[in-house]
């Protein structure tokens, strides 16, 4: 596929119908930038508002370093050989200019966006192995990293800003891929970042409290959502797989069109009339609309049963048969930081989970209790500068749910992780009456919290608990393998620590 290098500022104003046009209409634009830092000779520039910075701001900077356009929601005085371009949201122009700059990659790719507050990871590396098993070549963009075939690009956001989205896609759709499968964040779809991508089918999972710290209140992050499945015009998908176990899932499913409902709920056109769940992964019975299927998966847990739902039943959508579904979806690999287990010698099970939310932590812990083990340690902490009313919903879920709660640092980012622990207490001990020592919580086994707010000591301590059918779950940061600690990114993977601290158990017994 031919990617444009460059593109005449007049193609740019016919994609944009914008307000009004100043300057020359006749020049060629060579690159699209939002960083005013990164222009260069011949570069449009779009200021866009951030959430911190407005890009107005870096106008001048952008013309300094020699921008041919500038695309603004406010004018202002240019030099006479800058084109001007005024618009009523830069953010979407950006979207739409940086899909025809790339020759609109998307267009005949098969396209599957996944959105929801948790289960996007998951659903994604599922759809993955079952496209892949049937035999298309699927590229993924999301939490873990942007992936296709053997090119594997560190992940910076969810849902990169449209240019860097647009620039991917593009690169992929020339390397070979035929699909794309896009983790789908509400801050891209209030930010306007996939208006694009032109979508075939869009998947909801679920929504639970996250991200209130943007979006203000639940309704406003779930009219974000939406906008995948009820406001992209004609770019949005014609088919919708949406899970009506959820609430809001349920409120989506009457404004969808092209809908395929699936859910634990025999209401849903894809469901289980049977399930078991074990230690071992799921099995289940899964009745639907294109005939009957046995799964067979080896994911643990009833919140993992919902995301292999949505898996099955977006395959179904796109019209594989259910033997391939269900030989695609019983051939997928472990998802990087999902419930993860860590080999050990103790007769313990260790888990390493994503979970940061209050929903996603319970979960999790409802899907290991299932497992009856001896006694349950969870060791989590909350990330900084995040919205602050889930740490005690988040505390309150471990205490509930755990024998022993570790609390310790996640992401402190720019905040005190002290200051992050005291918003976590009051959940605790809603449930625990008080804070134990190490020296305590060693002696009493159960039924308290102890704090040790820097990561690695806190994974050595949780380790040295550790006992014949105990379960660890370190839950928060999963496949990250960073610690954000002011403005320092430090080397830290929960799983590398696991291990280390279990060799260091090892090498003191043997001694």
């Amino acid at each position: 596929m031919k990617i444009a290098h460059s593109m005449k500022i007049s193609t740019l104003v016919q994609k944009l119908t914008p307000r009004a046009v100043v300057g020359p209409s006749n020049v060629e634009i060579s690159a699209l930038h939002y960083d005013s830092r990164q222009v260069v000779a011949g570069s449009a520039f779009f200021a866009l508002r951030g959430a911190a910075v407005d890009g107005h701001r870096f106008i001048d900077d952008a013309l300094q370093r020699g921008a041919q356009v500038v695309v603004y929601e406010v004018e202002r005085p240019l030099p006479p050989q800058v084109t001007g371009i005024l618009v009523d949201d830069a953010r979407q122009a950006l979207a739409l200019a940086a899909a025809c700059y790339y020759d609109d990659p998307t267009a005949d790719m098969l396209v599957v966006g996944v959105t929801g507050t948790n289960g996007k990871t998951t659903v994604s590396y599922l759809l993955e192995a079952l496209l892949s098993s049937a035999g298309r070549r699927p590229a993924v963009i999301g939490t873990v990293n942007y992936r296709f075939e053997g090119q594997l690009l560190a992940s910076t956001h969810t849902t990169p800003e449209s240019v860097d989205l647009l620039a991917l896609a593009a690169r992929f759709r020339g390397a070979g891929a035929d699909t794309l499968i896009l983790e789908v964040s509400s801050h891209a779809l209030e930010q306007r970042r996939v208006d694009g991508i032109a979508f075939d089918l869009g998947i909801f999972t679920n929504l639970t409290p996250e991200h209130l710290d943007y979006h203000g209140d639940l309704e406003t992050y779930f009219q974000a959502k939406c906008r995948l499945f009820t406001g992209l015009g004609p770019r949005g998908p014609r088919q919708a797989v949406v899970d009506i176990d959820d609430l809001y899932g349920r409120r989506l499913a009457s404004q969808c069109q092209g809908l395929w409902s699936c859910g634990l709920s025999e209401e849903a056109a894809v469901h289980p009339s049977t399930s078991r769940l074990s230690l071992a992964g799921i099995e289940a019975r899964i009745v639907s609309p294109a005939g009957d299927f046995e799964l067979c998966s080896t994911l643990r847990g009833e919140f993992n049963l919902s995301n292999l739902l949505c898996a099955a039943t977006a395959g179904l959508a796109l019209g594989l048969a259910p033997a391939s579904v269900a030989a695609g979806l019983a051939a997928a690999p472990a998802v990087p930081g999902r419930l993860e287990p860590v080999d050990n010698g103790l007769g313990a099970l260790i888990l390493v989970d994503y979970a940061h939310t209050a929903d996603a932590l319970d979960k999790a812990l409802a899907a290991v209790i299932e497992l009856k083990p001896r006694r349950i340690i969870t060791l989590f902490g909350c990330g900084g500068d995040r919205d602050r009313s889930k740490r005690p919903m988040m505390g309150e879920v471990a205490a509930h749910r755990s024998d022993l709660v570790v609390v310790t640092s996640d992401n402190p980012r720019s905040e005190d992780p002290g200051s992050i622990i005291d918003d976590i207490r009051p959940g605790l001990e809603k449930v625990f009456r008080s804070q134990w020592s190490p020296q305590q919580a060693a002696e009493e086994g159960r039924g308290g919290y102890v704090v040790i707010d820097d990561r690695r000591a806190a994974i050595d301590f949780a380790v040295s608990q550790l006992g014949t059918g105990d379960l660890l779950l370190v839950a928060g940061k999963g496949h990250e393998d960073y610690q954000q600690i002011g403005d320092q990114r430090l080397h830290f993977d929960d799983r590398e620590e696991l291990r280390r601290a279990l060799q260091e158990r090892e090498g003191r017994h043997e001694a």
